[in-house]
């Protein structure tokens, strides 16, 4: 039977581990981190999200942990609401949909639907991987080596995979301006309630204080920050002394995020990057989500290009006949890129602005974008929103049916 090794347990790894399984092959997934990783903020369930899920028979799962949302508005440093757009703005379509979901919940629901031939090696990852002519074998940093009909890379914008087979990272990161810091805040007694809303303050020098709706008792924290470069991820301290530095003075909630950042689980730190590689596959080693085409979170389209990309390389590998024969991979490779290549690269091509508009650099600008967020769904600029988000939806090439390209958050 074929044996696929997929090197990360993320959306796109276990999405394709499922799929795969299904189609019959033997699927080992190879996890640096202990466990299954929880954290990271909402996803919504438009477009392709909703149409994979649909087909994989997890979407009533995924329905079933909706968190509830009323919208999103911009603050200033007490509080006070500068702008905001409830769900119901352009039909649901607007910056925060009616249906989403944590990305924690969804990757369990992915994760539990695989079957016993599936096998996860969490805490494992590769350190080698060689041609063998009709394989690769693959050497795992515990020491073990095992040979695969097909490796799939799906670890992320660092991708091990990529940086063995395909070069360094720097390469092919091209960073957007911004890092962003996440995790999740549990409530206490003292807690300011959300209510629902997604709420962002804005600060002069492109930072940003964010929260938004979690399970209950909890907020999904979003500390946004221009940097091109970060601390080492090892050194939790230096992240922490960076971020501090970087909001000290800011208003509204900053005080109590940056304590709470330092008591989170789920803390993480990265930069908004891009990731471009000009071929996703050499020989029977393929890129697979934001290790071959990430475009970063401004996009809003990681989750449905990752589930889009894991469905699209299954059946390109189903219509050449694996695992039945695994002799056309290659050219399987060749098609599912072919497949997926216009997809990600209108999801790369950010709108002019998207940075300004999700950090402003200046007062002006932090006033400016209220402004417009508000002036977007005035009676005379609907009919304008509607005819790019149809546009978008039914004609544009290489876009996911019912994933807008232009978000009225985008325009």
């Amino acid at each position: 039977m074929a044996h696929v090794l997929v090197v990360g347990a993320g959306i796109a790894g276990d999405t394709l581990a499922l799929l795969m399984e299904r189609d019959g092959w033997t699927v080992t997934v190879a996890e640096i981190a202990p466990a299954l990783r929880a954290g990271g903020q909402t996803v919504d369930l438009r477009g392709d999200s909703r149409e994979v899920l649909d087909r994989a028979g997890l979407l009533g799962q995924a329905l079933e942990c909706l968190v509830p949302q009323r919208g999103a508005a911009w603050i200033d440093a007490r509080g006070r609401r500068l702008a905001e757009m409830p769900v119901e703005a352009f039909d649901g379509r607007g910056y925060v949909s009616r249906e989403e979901l944590l990305r924690t919940d969804l990757a369990r629901i992915i994760h539990e639907a695989t079957g016993p031939g599936v096998t996860h090696r969490f805490g494992e990852t590769v350190e080698a991987l060689e041609d063998t002519g009709t394989g690769v074998l693959a050497r795992f940093r515990s020491g073990a080596e095992e040979t695969f009909d097909l490796v799939v890379g799906a670890d992320g914008a660092h991708s091990r995979v990529r940086a063995l087979r395909f070069g360094p990272e720097e390469d092919y990161r091209r960073p957007l301006g911004l890092a962003h810091a996440w995790f999740t805040l549990v409530e206490g007694p003292g807690t300011p309630h959300l209510d629902g809303w997604f709420l962002t303050h804005n600060a002069p020098g492109r930072r940003g204080v964010e929260a938004r709706p979690g399970h209950p008792g909890q907020q999904e924290v979003g500390l946004t920050f221009a940097a091109d470069t970060l601390p080492p991820r090892h050194d939790r301290e230096a992240q922490f002394a960076l971020l501090e530095r970087t909001f000290a003075g800011v208003g509204w909630r900053a005080a109590e995020f940056l304590a709470a950042a330092r008591q989170a689980d789920d803390f993480a730190l990265d930069t908004f990057d891009q990731v471009h590689v000009e071929c996703w596959s050499t020989g029977r080693v393929v890129l697979l989500g934001d290790s071959a085409w990430c475009a970063s979170p401004l996009s809003g389209l990681g989750t449905a290009l990752a589930l889009r990309g894991a469905a699209e390389l299954a059946a390109a590998l189903r219509a050449a006949g694996a695992p039945g024969d695994t002799s056309r991979t290659p050219a399987a490779l060749t098609a599912f890129e072919r497949t997926m290549r216009p997809r990600t690269a209108s999801a790369q091509q950010l709108p002019p602005g998207r940075v300004a508009s999700m950090a402003p650099k200046s007062a002006l600008g932090i006033r400016v974008n209220a402004l417009a967020m508000r002036a977007l769904q005035s009676r005379a600029a609907r009919p304008l929103v509607r005819k790019a988000l149809a546009g978008s939806e039914h004609g544009r090439t290489g876009t996911p049916a019912g994933e807008p390209r232009t978000s009225p958050a985008r325009i």
